[in-house]
């Protein structure tokens, strides 16, 4: 039955999803960049949640997601995140119940309408290539987190090419060092089968988020093993 089914959902995709989606995201973009002005988080933080869900319920995707009672309102944290598929971004975006900034990388923005928008949003770009540049990024986040603002990163710095979560990089633990801010893993599953890196369509998967426990890094002696902790967390939490 679904290989009856599959030419149908892609075509659907062409013909009806990623047209609307196209459309739906030039708006929000638009809209962001103007009513950022008013400086109306909260009010901007559901219109792009609206945004991120809309790319699930199109696609016909069913989400889950369990572990919002790990967040406690007010405090400041730095979600660490596993990278499978471009969904990660609106799953993330959708569903984590917390106004938060992405650290992302600065080929972003680049991207038409979205970097704009990101950049009014207060999102930050991250030039990993540019040890200065990515100094003057950690002071942003630095004036960013307050007031139970949080930021969100993906620490293996790309999408995972089998699914699997690879090794994490430095920059999310420093930052939560530094500001003295628990860590929250996050665990992503489903995305990869739902939109693997290079797959021109999406394929029908249910996906979950799993929200962990906060982590104190400073519990840890050695970085590495604080570090390990969070991975290991991550991937724990997926089912």
């Amino acid at each position: 039955m679904k290989y009856i089914i599959k030419p149908f959902y892609i075509l659907y995709q062409y013909l009806v999803a990623w047209p609307i989606l196209v459309v739906l995201t030039i708006f929000t973009a638009i809209f962001t960049i103007c009513f950022v002005r008013w400086r109306n988080a909260e009010f901007v933080h559901k219109e792009q949640q609206f945004w991120s869900r809309a790319f699930f319920w199109l696609m016909l995707l069913p989400v889950s997601v369990d572990g919002a009672e790990h967040i406690q309102k007010g405090q400041s944290y730095v979600f660490v995140a596993n990278h499978q598929s471009m969904f990660d971004v609106w799953l993330v975006y959708g569903w984590l119940p917390v106004i938060f900034k992405w650290l992302m990388k600065a080929e972003l923005r680049k991207v038409p309408f979205v970097g704009t928008a990101c950049k009014a949003a207060g999102h930050i770009f991250v030039e990993r290539r540019n040890a200065k540049a990515s100094l003057e990024s950690l002071k942003e986040v630095e004036k960013q987190l307050s007031n139970g603002v949080c930021t969100v990163i993906f620490p293996e710095g790309t999408r995972s090419l089998n699914g699997e979560v690879g090794r994490f990089k430095r920059g999310a633990f420093q930052i939560a060092l530094e500001l003295g801010l628990p860590v929250i893993p996050l665990s992503l599953d489903g995305c990869f089968e739902v939109l693997p890196k290079g797959k021109p369509f999406v394929s029908w998967h249910p996906v979950s988020m799993h929200i962990g426990e906060p982590i104190d890094l400073k519990q840890f002696e050695d970085p590495n093993e604080a570090i390990e902790a969070v991975r290991k967390a991550v991937i724990e939490g997926r089912k």
